[in-house]
């Protein structure tokens, strides 16, 4: 459809309007699907132009991707993040590309030599966060996950989160970007892919592959929850075998909610004597940038989750 997917090649031009007619004929041919203009009644034709609408903006992300590796200083390699990002967009029909998708690829490409590879993995990825991508007007795709890191501070840390409150930061919208690209960000390169790999083994379910296929009907017996015993619990990852017996089925109450909750902890006093406004949390939390330790911050997090579903338990 657009002829510059698979060249090697980025645009961070927009090449058609918002009509569906090309921007520069001569420089990418858009006539080659046959959509010349967008007729609005055909559904397939509408699909088009929301793709071709976004390919520009995936090309300005992915120049903006880990600037700092020696990596992506080669366009060939940056046309590999190019080409797997607009492939997903084309691919996810619901939700298409966001901004941060670009975060979550770039690991993948970069350890995975082949490109087929990357895509798959990073498809697969997607179905486990492509929530957190889901935005309309109302509402954020961490939002329900928000809402439990302001529960988990409002019991463990009481103080902090009346300061949060009283700063009209109750909502925790500041811990949005950590949440959202798994703390690329926050942590370096390196230690965020161990803090991937360390939250995903944690959070291991034997079941974890069934949340992934279509929904089953409510009649369909399979869905009953499994009797537990010792063996099964010995399956499943720390994080979530401590979730399983103490009754926590809270699908929001990942281990990146309790790690940014570690993150507020260690940063607890200078945000209660510093913090005099939103803006002074969102610039002391952004001093982390790059400056967290992934171990340490994973050992307080599981400390975090131990404390918080022992008091739930004597609530």
């Amino acid at each position: 459809m657009a002829p510059i997917i698979g060249t090697g090649r980025i645009t961070t031009r927009p090449i058609i309007n918002e009509d569906g007619t090309p921007l520069d004929a001569d420089r990418v041919s858009l006539h080659c699907d046959g959509v010349t203009p967008i007729d609005n009644d055909d559904v397939v034709d509408k699909k088009v132009l929301k793709w071709k609408l976004i390919i520009h903006q995936i090309g300005l992300d992915v120049v903006r991707t880990d600037r700092a590796l020696e990596f992506y200083e080669s366009e060939v390699n940056q046309g590999k993040l190019f080409d797997i990002l607009a492939v997903y967009a084309w691919m996810d029909n619901d939700i298409g590309y966001v901004q941060g998708m670009n975060d979550i690829c770039s690991p993948m490409v970069i350890l995975l030599e082949h490109e087929a590879d990357a895509f798959w993995c990073f498809e697969r990825a997607m179905q486990r966060l492509r929530g957190n991508f889901r935005c309309t007007t109302s509402s954020i795709g961490v939002q329900s996950q928000l809402s439990t890191l302001s529960q988990i501070i409002r019991t463990i840390d009481p103080k902090l989160h009346q300061h949060l409150e009283d700063l009209d930061g109750g909502e925790y919208l500041f811990a949005f970007r950590m949440l959202m690209v798994l703390f690329r960000r926050e942590f370096s390169f390196v230690d965020a892919l161990y803090l991937w790999e360390l939250m995903w083994a944690m959070e291991y379910n034997p079941n974890i592959f069934s949340l992934y296929e279509e929904p089953k009907p409510a009649t369909d017996t399979s869905a009953a929850p499994i009797a537990l015993n010792d063996k099964l619990l010995k399956q499943y990852g720390k994080f979530e075998r401590k979730n399983v017996q103490t009754g926590c089925v809270d699908q929001q109450s990942a281990l990146a909610v309790y790690l940014v909750a570690s993150v507020l902890e260690a940063k607890n006093k200078k945000l209660l004597k510093e913090a005099k406004g939103l803006d002074d949390v969102v610039k002391i939390l952004g001093e982390t940038t790059k400056k967290l330790d992934a171990k340490k911050a994973c050992t307080e997090a599981l400390k975090i989750q131990k404390k918080y579903l022992l008091k739930q338990k004597q609530s």
